[in-house]
């Protein structure tokens, strides 16, 4: 066995305790306790179809309904295509994981059930793996041969390696040729085939499954071939880490998905050569997300990032973290996670130090990560906090909302990034990926183009912070070495530039937007609040106007914009009142409506701010605490003043966007 040698496995078997091999047999008894079902031919396809379509939320997956899918919102049914091909990738999923925690489970107890089970498994799979034909179809992915695609054939062939390296000792020689030939071998060569030239947590993943292979079977033409090529994993993490630390792709979740395809390969690599844990980035990208994380104690679910994965629960990520570098703040991370769970996974049993330090709570902190564009402020005092997307574009996995704003109140999302739901689901491409359904600016109701957004300045004064940002469309398109679908509208976009500022004092968040509209395209400054809006009789109920993702808002009302400042009650969960101010020079109207939150459960209130003119200019204020009212505002070409009253105090403030400053009496 490469994994550990006798000693380890020794300790390991001491530290077990009669719980967690309960909890591992629990996790597992749908296969041990099943006939060992492998799909004979090419019939699974991809776990994310396997999503309501009307709810966004994931179907349950019964081993005894092949044909039947529920709901577990209304529990209404589902069948046929593609909910049956996505079983059967369910199915792999649970097989090929069983091999890797029944092996283990072999190794602990010495029950030959499990070593009985991972076998059959994987000498099944063996006799069929070389006939399964390639298929796919999926965007953004190479096609698979067991599944749909090639990231999906990496997981299962990484779990069939580790469990194969579990009992390869107590396989006759005839086994272990098969099952090195037809699975592993037949396995590794399929991906290297199919690795894509791009920088992507996909092919993160491949490198690491090929690398294991070529480490358990001894051979190096795989290692290097997952190391040291060109898209291999050392070529990866130098061109796909940006800046303060974080992956190219923006999404957390992404990030710490390619660094779990790293953490697969260095396990093994450990105490060889080829291991990574001198590699300066490998640190950094443990380490920066976790500076991420908001006053609900979540990570934002900026980009992809399907309801749930934006939870700190990477316990196979931090035990080996901690060991390996004795950092507390992977100490902090583990010692956050099981607040809420006990220690009793897998990693802290392989690879966890035998006791946690007492380390200090992570908490939500102010951070400006220029490059990684990325500007969280948070306020102790009011537990309230606000985020700034401005990253560069980064591909497949990002969304197209440039600018885009998160606001928290008292430790309570009002302004929330709603991430997405199974990619499979409508709802993904449909909805939740879109420029509309964000907090930003949307033109012609059409995806922006991407864009590298310029950061103008960031100012941080004892009582306030400001951040001025732009985005500006008349340049070329923004690319990345990452292979993407044109999914937006660039002739929409065309020549408009949108420069959006954010003073931060805490209690309030006060943004000014600026949108050069040239050609008269229609724009929305979108907001969508976590709230029921109250109105009045000054709206008019209409229809709904909208095309595209918005085409399913409900409930619609307008009201014409003027050049006063417009007040905005939200009846929310919290005790105290939170509201919107809004102030236009260049507006044409105000439409309001409601549309689905995520799960799509429930709704949102959206407020669209329209202007088809060539100028839009427009002040926000999000009272968040304090009972904050707008006054006195002045804006003469590039001059803002303002003032901002509250119960206990009056400030006023100056914007000379030409000289970039801001000054406050």
């Amino acid at each position: 066995m490469l994994q550990f040698n006798s000693e380890q496995i020794q300790n390991i078997r001491q530290r077990s305790t009669q719980p967690f091999i309960n909890n591992l047999i629990d996790e597992n008894t749908v296969v041990l306790h099943s006939e060992t079902l492998v799909p004979p031919d090419s019939r699974a396809t991809w776990n994310l179809y396997y999503f309501c379509p009307e709810h966004g939320v994931r179907l349950i997956w019964d081993r005894n309904k092949p044909t039947e899918h529920c709901c577990p919102v209304d529990h209404k049914v589902f069948t046929g295509e593609p909910y049956d091909g996505a079983w059967w990738r369910g199915l792999n999923g649970l097989n090929s994981k069983a091999c890797n925690q029944l092996g283990l489970l072999w190794q602990i107890t010495g029950d030959k059930k499990y070593l009985t089970k991972v076998t059959d498994i994987l000498l099944q799979y063996a006799k069929y793996y070389p006939d399964y034909q390639e298929h796919g179809g999926i965007p953004y992915n190479g096609p698979g041969k067991a599944n749909a695609q090639t990231l999906c054939e990496a997981n299962c062939n990484l779990d069939f390696a580790l469990g194969y390296d579990f009992i390869r000792d107590k396989l006759t020689a005839e086994q272990r040729h098969t099952i090195e030939t037809r699975l592993l071998r037949e396995g590794a060569e399929f991906l290297m085939q199919h690795r894509t030239p791009q920088l992507h947590n996909h092919e993160m993943k491949i490198n690491a499954t090929v690398g294991v292979i070529g480490l358990i079977l001894n051979d190096h033409q795989y290692i290097d071939f997952a190391l040291n090529t060109e898209y291999g994993i050392k070529y990866q993490l130098e061109h796909g880490v940006r800046g303060e630390g974080l992956w190219f792709e923006g999404s957390i979740h992404y990030h710490y998905y390619a660094l779990q395809a790293l953490m697969a390969f260095q396990k093994l690599a450990r105490d060889t050569p080829y291991s990574m844990a001198s590699h300066p980035k490998f640190r950094t990208m443990l380490a920066f997300p976790l500076k991420l994380i908001m006053n609900n104690g979540d990570f934002p679910k900026l980009n992809d990032c399907i309801a749930g994965q934006e939870k700190l629960n990477h316990s196979h990520l931090f035990e080996y973290a901690y060991s390996e570098f004795g950092d507390k703040i992977f100490a902090s991370a583990l010692q956050q996670i099981y607040q809420n769970v006990p220690r009793d996974n897998i990693d802290a049993l392989l690879y966890g130090v035998e006791t946690l330090p007492h380390s200090p709570e992570l908490s939500c902190q102010s951070i400006h990560a220029p490059e990684v564009g990325i500007t969280l402020l948070q306020d102790q005092n009011s537990n309230n906090m606000m985020l700034l997307k401005h990253s560069p574009y980064g591909g497949e996995h990002d969304h197209y909302d440039r600018l885009g704003l998160i606001l928290i109140k008292n430790g309570q999302e009002i302004l929330p990034d709603l991430g997405t739901t199974g990619y499979g689901a409508e709802l993904h491409y449909g909805y939740y990926k879109n420029s509309a359904t964000h907090n930003t600016l949307v033109v012609n109701q059409a995806n922006q183009t991407p864009a590298n957004p310029e950061l103008i300045s960031f100012i941080q004064k004892p009582d306030f912070s400001f951040i001025d940002t732009q985005v500006d469309w008349s340049k070329q398109p923004a690319t990345v070495d990452s292979h993407t679908l044109v999914q937006w509208d660039q002739q929409a976009y065309q020549d408009v530039t949108f420069r959006r500022s954010i003073l931060w004092l805490g209690s309030a968040a006060i943004e000014i937007n600026q949108v050069h509209n040239p050609h008269h395209q229609q724009l929305d400054l979108t907001w969508h609040t976590r709230g029921i809006l109250r109105t009045d009789s000054n709206f008019v109920e209409i229809d709904n106007p909208l095309t595209g993702p918005l085409e399913r808002m409900s409930n619609c009302m307008q009201l014409d914009a003027t050049n006063d400042i417009n007040t905005f009650y939200y009846n929310t969960q919290q005790p105290s009142e939170y509201y919107q101010q809004i102030y236009t020079l260049g507006g044409d109207s105000i439409l309001i409506g409601q549309a689905p939150d995520n799960p799509a459960t429930s709704d949102l209130s959206y407020l669209l701010l329209r202007s088809q003119q060539t100028q839009l200019r427009n002040i926000t204020l999000h009272n968040l605490d304090g009972q904050y009212q707008l006054e006195h505002i002045h804006w003469k070409e590039t001059v803002l003043q303002f003032t901002v009253r509250s119960l206990d105090n009056t400030r006023s403030f100056e914007i000379d966007f030409t000289k970039n400053t801001i000054t406050a009496a």
